[in-house]
């Protein structure tokens, strides 16, 4: 059973249509890249994935929850099971590596410490960041700043992981590092990947499914 799975969905933003006609599926550990030019809608997409955007026509379904139907109060609990990898990290600039990821299981119904303190080193390890948990964001590099956000998608043992060009902010051989992690995520867990890049390399160096945002349409190369 799919993960995703839109049937003719529209999707505004500001009353102006950015998307319309979209239908794709998405299944478990599947890694697809969402690729078209800036303002082609790929944004707009994936925030109805986590209903930061609404789906304003059509059918769309996320874990079998309709998010065309979706009531507010019940955002959170589709959120949880979804990772998500900004391309400006959005990490805690006060807090530390471990902080940063303790707050989001404190969050999100982690009451155990212990357990806790073992799900973050479990993800750290994941990303190649063990030894890091003591520092603050601002002595990381971009690329180790990146792999802790990773780290943060995975908290939460998610199905789904959504990336909005998380090599953005990065160089290239970096950024390179970074896919190559998601990468082996997706193969090795069985998690879905889905990846906004402007990179057409990375379809070569890391095979998948390519979706394209192109004039309002999204075309599947499936």
């Amino acid at each position: 059973m799919p993960l995703i799975e839109y049937k003719n969905a529209e999707i505004k933003r500001n009353e102006h249509v950015a998307l319309r006609d979209v239908s794709f599926t998405v299944e478990p550990g599947e890694f697809v890249y969402l690729m078209g030019r800036v303002g082609s809608g790929k944004t707009s997409l994936l925030k109805t994935l986590y209903a930061e955007v609404p789906v304003s026509a059509g059918e769309a379904t996320v874990f079998d929850t309709d998010l065309v139907g979706l009531r507010r109060r019940d955002v959170p609990f589709l959120r949880r099971r979804i990772g998500i990898v900004f391309q400006d990290f959005q990490l805690l600039t006060d807090r530390t590596v471990f902080d940063n990821l303790d707050f989001v299981l404190g969050a999100t119904g982690w009451h155990d410490a212990a357990e806790r303190a073992k799900r973050i080193d479990e993800v750290l390890r994941q990303v190649g960041m063990a030894t890091q948990a003591y520092k603050m964001p601002h002595e990381l590099s971009g690329g180790q700043q990146q792999r802790v956000v990773i780290a943060r998608a995975l908290l939460n043992h998610p199905r789904l992981i959504i990336a909005d060009e998380p090599t953005g902010n990065l160089d290239p051989e970096t950024g390179e590092q970074v896919m190559a992690r998601l990468y082996e995520i997706s193969r090795t867990d069985g998690v879905a990947i889905i990846v906004a890049t402007h990179n057409m390399a990375f379809p070569s160096l890391f095979p998948g499914r390519v979706l394209r945002c192109e004039r309002k349409k999204l075309i599947d190369s499936k």
